[in-house]
């Protein structure tokens, strides 16, 4: 398995982790369908929501969340679609969320030598993260 790879996986599952300790229910993972696939789909209470995680190693050349360009955000939206239909969840509420990881923030200017060597990633949650048809 490649570098980028791993990296992936491990953001997928610090995802999944991150979600359900936020009360979702996890009910699929990278959900093959048109030639695509979904990173993560749950359940908020009665909304299907379609998760895309993002990571960066760093932020040294951006956000995670920066990479989500219009083209993805449209792929994005046919992919759910036709998840949508594939399922008959026609007459569920639904939504976008997109889910950050980055390993290895650097420490803070102040009190580096407190600071450990490995901190826990950096996980941040964008709720119905861009405009969507539903």
């Amino acid at each position: 398995m490649s570098q980028r790879d791993e990296l992936g996986r491990r953001s997928e599952d610090t995802a999944a982790r991150y979600l359900k300790r936020q009360g979702y229910r996890i009910i699929a993972r990278r959900e093959r369908i048109l030639r695509g696939d979904i990173d993560i789909i749950a359940l908020d209470g009665r909304t299907v929501v379609f998760v895309e995680v993002r990571s960066r190693s760093n932020t040294s050349h951006g956000h995670p969340v920066e990479t989500i360009d219009q083209r993805k955000q449209r792929r994005l939206v046919d992919l759910a679609n036709a998840y949508i239909r594939r399922h008959r969840l026609e007459d569920c509420s639904v939504r976008i969320d997109v889910v950050t990881v980055t390993f290895d923030q650097p420490p803070p200017t102040r009190g580096w030598q407190l600071w450990p060597q490995r901190p826990e990633p950096l996980v941040e949650h964008f709720q119905n993260a861009f405009d969507s048809p539903w």
